[in-house]
C-alpha cells in the first residue's frame, strides 16, 4: 500500500511506516521519551530526505506524548509544576533552534551536523545509562539493592539561586536548572526532530535528583508542548513538516503509547535504563556507520 508524500516528494509504504510509529510510541510509554531520536534516523534510513524527516518526526512525537501523558497522570506521575517550568525554557529553545537550523541549511551542513550530533549524544548517553544500569542489576542480584541511596541533584544544581520546592518530584532547587535543561532540549527539538526525552529523562535523573516515580510523566508533559511549538516553527519557518508522514506515524504511535505505559508499570526500573542504554547506543552505531562507511557506489541510478 504505497502514498505519496508531497513535501518528501516520494512514495512510501504506508504499512512499514505505521509500524515504525507504533515501535516508537511504544519506547515512549516505556521509558518517557518521545521517540523521535530512533523515528528521524529510521525515517533517513528508509530514504526520506534529513530535513523531512526531523521536521515530521517532531510532529508525530507530539501525538504519541499526549497518549502517553494521559496514561502517567492517571498514575499520578506528572509534576506539573516541574514540567511547566521545563516546557517555558523548551519553547524558547525551539526559537533559537529554529535559527540554527536555518543557518546551517543555508551552508549546506545540515545533514552531517544532525549526525554527527547524533553520534555524539547517543554514544555518550547510552554509555552513561548502560554503566549505570549494570550496576542497579549487579547490586540488586548481591543482595545490596536496598543500600542504593537516594538521588540527589548535581551540586551545580544546588549552587543556583531563587529555590522553590517542587514537591511532588520531592525537590528543593532553583528553577533556573530545568529552565536551562528546556532550553537545551527545544534546541534539540528543532535540529532533530527529538522530543529530547533521551537527554531529558537521565538529565531529570542524575543532575536534578528528580523522584523516578514521576521523571517518565513529567518528561512526556515537556516533550508534548515542546514538540508541539516545533511543529509551529517548522511548518511556518523551514517549510518542512509532512502532514501525510506525520499522520501515518501517528496511527501507530498513539496505540504504542498506552502498551508501553502498561508495561513501564510492571519492568524494573534498571532492567529499562538498560534495554533503553542498548536502544540509544545501537542507533548511534548505525549512525556512526553511515558517516564513515564508504559505499562501493557512491552514486547510483533506479529504472522503474
Amino acid at each position: 500500500m504505497d502514498l505519496y508524500l508531497p513535501i518528501a516528494n516520494l512514495s512510501v509504504n504506508a504499512l512499514v511506516i505505521i509500524a515504525l510509529g507504533g515501535g516508537v510510541g511504544l519506547l515512549s510509554g516505556m521509558f518517557g521519551v518521545g521517540g523521535g531520536f530512533l523515528t528521524t534516523p529510521l525515517l533517513i534510513v528508509y530514504g526520506i530526505p534529513p530535513t523531512v524527516a526531523a521536521a515530521s518526526a517532531a510532529s508525530q512525537v507530539t501525538g504519541a506524548s499526549v497518549s502517553g501523558v494521559f496514561a502517567h497522570w492517571r498514575r499520578g506521575g506528572v509534576d506539573v509544576k516541574m514540567g511547566g517550568v521545563l516546557v517555558a525554557g523548551g519553547v524558547v529553545g525551539s526559537f533559537a533552534g529554529a535559527g540554527i537550523f536555518r543557518l546551517l541549511q543555508a551552508s549546506g551542513q545540515i545533514d552531517t551536523v544532525i549526525a554527527i550530533v547524533y553520534v555524539l549524544m547517543l554514544g555518550s548517553i547510552g554509555s552513561m545509562m548502560a554503566r549505570e544500569a549494570v550496576q542497579a542489576i549487579l547490586a540488586r542480584r548481591r543482595g545490596h539493592a536496598g543500600a542504593a541511596a537516594r538521588r540527589r541533584h548535581h551540586p551545580l544544581v544546588a549552587a543556583l539561586p531563587f529555590r522553590t520546592r517542587f514537591y511532588a518530584s520531592g525537590l528543593y532547587i532553583s528553577p533556573l536548572a530545568p529552565l536551562l535543561l528546556g532550553f537545551f532540549t527545544g534546541i534539540l527539538t528543532i535540529l532533530l526532530g527529538v522530543g529530547g526525552g533521551f537527554i531529558l529523562v537521565p538529565a531529570m535523573i542524575y543532575l536534578l535528583g528528580m523522584a523516578t516515580s514521576v521523571v517518565l510523566g513529567t518528561s512526556l508533559f515537556q516533550t508534548l508542548f515542546v514538540t508541539a511549538a516545533a511543529t509551529m516553527v517548522h511548518a511556518t519557518t523551514t517549510k518542512a513538516v509532512d502532514i501525510v508522514l506525520a499522520g501515518l506515524l501517528l496511527i501507530g504511535s498513539v496505540t504504542g503509547a498506552q502498551l508501553g505505559a502498561k508495561f513501564a508499570s510492571r519492568a524494573r526500573p534498571e532492567y529499562l535504563r538498560l534495554a533503553l542504554a542498548i536502544i540509544v547506543l545501537l542507533v548511534g552505531t548505525r549512525i556512526l556507520l553511515g558517516l564513515v562507511w564508504r559505499p562501493e557506489e557512491i552514486f547510483t541510478v533506479e529504472l522503474s
